[in-house]
């Protein structure tokens, strides 16, 4: 790696900072999951509608989406981002204060609007930062809040409730908070502003509910293991809007979102691939945690515990990962991924489980390890090919796709998961089988980059090596 590719201290202070935003969302997200059984009981709600406390926000982060983009460029990104982590923040203790189910649940809506924003801007204001060939060591880093916030989650809900009510849940996130938006207003760059086209106002009321729908029938459907009206209805509503939608932006002058970019055939490859190993990741990381509380019948905390080697290998394997995509392309960083992501998980397809604890721990270490080698080198590939004005397009429009495709995923394990139980060996080897199946296909993606890479592209890596 030559000297020019080093990265400043100042860069990395920034990256640091947009990562502490990132955690705190990250965590949001499963750590309130923990808490809706106390929630309903404690606000005398049933737990049908508690549920949309988690719903809710998880819709609310498909809404906010399509707005990314715009939002950027309008106001620079920088900007957008310090408004999303503080509004992320003030609804967060809203929610700590909310006297009913209902009002919660308003919060929680408002809470989920600011903090869908904050990954994708954050990831543009990386990627404007640093440029394309220092591209995958920034977006590593912040991939490590996005891998190992979720899996520390259970651990850290389970915890606060142990020790005090569940509006800590939400609380927790004031001082963070606070913390992040001290040190993003001293050195987070506001970006440009004034960039925006005009939006189209058609184009944005059919992404915006099309999105969420297409959301909440797949999530709905993973919850219920069925596929009633409201499913299918949402389902047929949702695609339908989103295909109208995309009609219209391949013809509309000023679209929401720059559809051209998937005329480029590595960034089409590599942000569908994405979808894909979005898929796979979060699929996965349902079963993993539900192996421990359905197939081994532990609590919360003893379930967290039991997850922090697995978090403890994404964050370490994370930085390693963005100089090798540096170093030799994205492609053969997520192929190798792939293999380990087989290796680590085909032995449970096997394995009763009672397995002794030490080897358990052992695969998902390695697992850990695969999932930031699968995810983390297929939307920094579709990163590098844009220019930085299209940062935030493509930031958008992976993170949708990325989205819908970790909806999917759950949904998918989650069921095949149901179908077996009560027989929690039968269970959970047709989960794993599942995600050794993903993990190849991830293989497939892997070559569709590849396949897609420049030669030029693929020589200048191999020269940095």
């Amino acid at each position: 790696m030559t000297l020019g590719d080093r990265i400043e201290w100042s860069t990395w202070r920034i990256c640091w900072v947009i990562v502490f935003g990132a955690f705190a969302s990250g965590l949001d997200a499963s750590v309130v999951n923990i808490g809706l059984d106390s929630i309903s009981k404690d606000l005398h709600a049933d737990l049908a509608v508690t549920q949309w406390v988690a719903s809710g926000y998880l819709l609310a982060l498909a809404l906010s989406l399509p707005l990314a983009g715009w939002l950027g460029r309008r106001f620079g990104a920088g900007r957008v981002w310090l408004a999303s982590l503080a509004g992320f923040t003030v609804t967060s203790g809203l929610c700590a204060m909310a006297p009913t189910v209902g009002v919660l649940i308003v919060f929680r809506v408002l809470q989920g609007l600011a903090g869908g924003l904050l990954i994708p801007t954050g990831q543009t204001i990386l990627g404007q930062e640093v440029g394309s060939a220092r591209l995958g060591r920034v977006m590593a880093t912040l991939g490590i809040a996005v891998s190992v916030a979720p899996a520390l989650g259970p651990l850290a809900g389970g915890l606060i409730l142990h020790a005090l009510s569940w509006p800590w849940l939400f609380a927790i996130n004031l001082p963070i908070g606070l913390v992040g938006l001290l040190l993003g207003r001293r050195y987070v760059p506001r970006g440009e502003s004034g960039n925006a086209r005009p939006i189209d106002p058609v184009g944005l009321a059919l992404v915006v509910t099309g999105l969420p729908l297409v959301v909440f029938a797949v999530t709905r459907w993973g919850e219920t293991g069925r596929l009633g009206v409201p499913v299918l209805a949402a389902a047929a509503l949702g695609f339908a809007a989103l295909a109208w939608f995309i009609q219209r932006s391949r013809t509309h002058p000023h679209p929401v979102l720059d559809l051209s970019l998937y005329r480029n055939r590595l960034y089409r490859a590599a942000s569908l691939a994405s979808a894909f190993t979005g898929a796979l990741i979060f699929g996965s990381g349902l079963i993993v945690t539900l192996y421990f509380q359905l197939g081994r019948h532990l609590d919360v905390v003893a379930t967290g515990l039991n997850l922090l080697g697995f978090a403890g290998a994404t964050a370490v394997v994370a930085p390693f990962t963005g100089r090798a995509i540096d170093r030799y392309g994205a492609a053969p960083v997520s192929f190798a991924g792939a293999v380990l992501a087989v290796v680590s998980t085909a032995p449970f397809v096997f394995l009763p489980v009672d397995t002794p604890g030490a080897l358990v721990q052992l695969l998902l270490v390695g697992y850990g390890g695969a999932v930031v080698l699968v995810g983390m080198p297929t939307s920094i590939a579709a990163y590098k090919t844009v220019r930085p004005d299209q940062l935030s397009d493509a930031t958008t429009q992976v993170n949708i796709l990325a989205r819908i495709g970790g909806a999917l995923g759950g949904s998918v394990f989650a069921v095949l998961i149901a179908a077996r139980l009560p027989d929690p060996d039968a269970a959970f080897r047709t989960g794993f089988l599942a995600v050794c199946i993903g993990a190849l296909g991830a293989l497939g993606a892997a070559l569709l980059i590849q396949r897609a890479t420049p030669s030029d592209a693929r020589e200048a890596a191999a020269q940095r090596t």
